[in-house]
């Protein structure tokens, strides 16, 4: 079993700040990041190829899983796609990571800290924009 209660073959590797900020210049990688939209639009990741699909959504009861993330990221990427998942602080992320993993993607990397730690390292950061809810050349 991994950190998540999951038994899954692969698992999740977590990346610092400057390992996400290396690998999305390395333009070989895309950011999918998994907050919900009102995050995503108050800021995100500065990356060449990135979208946003939530892994959870606020509800009134609190947050809920979004049932359909892994067809929703399957629908833009291919298991192939080289992909850095991220979120506010690492925890959605890494629930994501081990989703996507278990479903056969192979190149995913899971950015611990998160939005959080891109702000506070003072990397560019993006904001006021509508999610892509498409694929942007991944």
């Amino acid at each position: 079993m991994d950190s998540t209660g999951k038994s899954s073959g692969a698992e999740v590797i977590t990346v610092d700040v400057r390992a996400a900020k290396n690998l999305l210049e390395s333009g070989g990688y895309g950011y999918l990041d998994v907050r919900t939209a009102e995050e995503f639009e108050e800021g995100h990741v500065d990356a060449a190829k990135i979208f946003n699909i939530p892994y959870m959504f606020n509800t009134p009861e609190g947050r809920v899983k979004n049932p359909d993330f892994l067809k929703k990221v399957r629908s833009l990427c291919k298991e192939e796609d080289r992909l850095v998942v991220g979120c506010q602080s690492g925890a959605r992320s890494l629930h994501a990571t081990a989703d996507l993993l278990g479903a056969g993607f192979k190149h995913v990397s899971n950015f611990g800290g998160g939005h959080m730690a891109w702000v506070q390292n003072g990397l560019k950061v993006k904001a006021h924009e509508k999610p892509a809810d498409h694929r942007s050349d991944l």
